[in-house]
């Protein structure tokens, strides 16, 4: 049976900072992520999507946390083809997502960056969030073999935001493609009330590893302001529904990482707190998902 981690996607969230879960004396810079190390195991570094981690800043992270504790570390914008703004771009390169050139330097700083944590066996998993845009088929295939070349060697985690890859007709697809590379299948849970809803589907596709990302039930999901579109509190129902599927997952993987991304207040590390004591439970109360 594989460990089933259980963190948040964020320990600097400005919500979190500001919701009184941190204890006094920890909340600094240091002392936030010392606290946040006693109290779960995993993490993922949000900021990384908007600006390129630094080597040293990775190594202090490595050095401030317990032996065994991983960051998962979602890519730099630009990498995964979104939108990225001139002034997160490094040495004064343009965001041009197609220049092979810009491409070129923008990998090789995110490797230097993230280094320190691979060098220390602290690099969980590097996650793909792939652009709601980003559809199955055509260029998919070849953006996902440039992806696994330049990654060789690191654990990487892929999360669609198209519905369209876990939806019937491409779901064999999308689990062989994903397989072929050895990259981790992410299994999401959103509201299911929106056309651009991801089915709650959880293959495998590596041994390795799977990962699963709570983004909260909101029906404004896509719009609104971030709040809006995180804001939820998950009830301890909806928590145990996943049980079933995440023993299941860890059945079949070495490592589970469940990441609750609901980063309204202090929702995520409730959350997830409330995940850990579930699942430290006897697997027979669980709840059939």
């Amino acid at each position: 049976m594989g460990e089933i981690l259980v963190g948040t996607c964020s320990w600097t969230d400005r919500a979190l900072m500001t919701s009184g879960w941190y204890p006094p004396g920890r909340r600094d810079a240091e002392g936030r992520l010392r606290h946040y190390s006693t109290q779960f195991p995993i993490v993922e570094v949000d900021s990384a999507y908007y600006a390129i981690p630094d080597a040293r800043t990775c190594r202090a992270w490595a050095e401030r946390t317990p032996p065994g504790f991983v960051f998962d570390v979602k890519a730099f914008s630009l990498l995964t083809g979104h939108p990225t703004r001139d002034t997160a771009m490094p040495d004064g390169l343009r965001p041009e997502p197609r220049d092979p050139k810009v491409l070129d330097a923008v990998w090789e700083r995110f490797t230097e960056g993230i280094e320190p944590l691979r060098v220390a066996g602290r690099l969980g998993s590097v996650l793909l969030q792939l652009p709601p845009w980003f559809r199955p088929g055509g260029r998919a295939g070849e953006f996902l073999h440039e992806c696994a070349e330049r990654t060789a060697g690191w654990p990487i985690s892929v999360e669609f935001r198209h519905p369209g890859w876990w939806r019937t007709t491409w779901a064999d697809a999308t689990r062989a493609l994903l397989t072929r590379y050895g990259m981790a299948a992410v299994a999401v849970d959103m509201t299911q009330t929106l056309p651009t809803s991801i089915p709650p589907v959880t293959p495998v596709t590596t041994p390795r590893l799977s990962v699963v990302r709570f983004h909260g039930r909101s029906a404004a999901w896509g719009r609104g302001s971030k709040e809006d579109r995180f804001r939820h509190d998950y009830a301890e129902d909806e928590l145990a529904d996943w049980l079933p599927r995440l023993r299941s997952l860890a059945g079949r993987v070495d490592q589970v990482h469940v990441l609750f991304n609901n980063c309204c207040g202090d929702a995520a590390v409730r959350a997830a707190e409330r995940m850990r004591r579930l699942l430290a439970a006897p697997a027979s109360a669980d709840v059939p998902g």
